[in-house]
């Protein structure tokens, strides 16, 4: 190994580290990101709504158990 087959020095970067290279043979396009926030970003909400309706359930057949419906 020497200097004339590269000498195991660094290939200099075509791009800089912090960039994505391009692919070859891509067809992806950039997209726009959609904007944040709305209902279905808070799956809280809709765990809450589960475990109410859960609860209104159960309510309901420990009612008729016992004789109240």
């Amino acid at each position: 190994m020497g200097p004339e087959d590269g000498g195991g020095m660094a290939i200099p970067l075509i791009n800089p580290p912090e960039e994505t290279p391009p692919a070859e043979g891509s067809i992806s396009e950039a997209h726009q990101e959609r904007a944040d926030g709305g209902v279905w970003e808070h799956p809280g909400v809709w765990v809450g709504l589960i475990l109410l309706q859960s609860a209104v359930v159960a309510a309901f057949f420990i009612a008729r158990t016992f004789g109240y419906g």
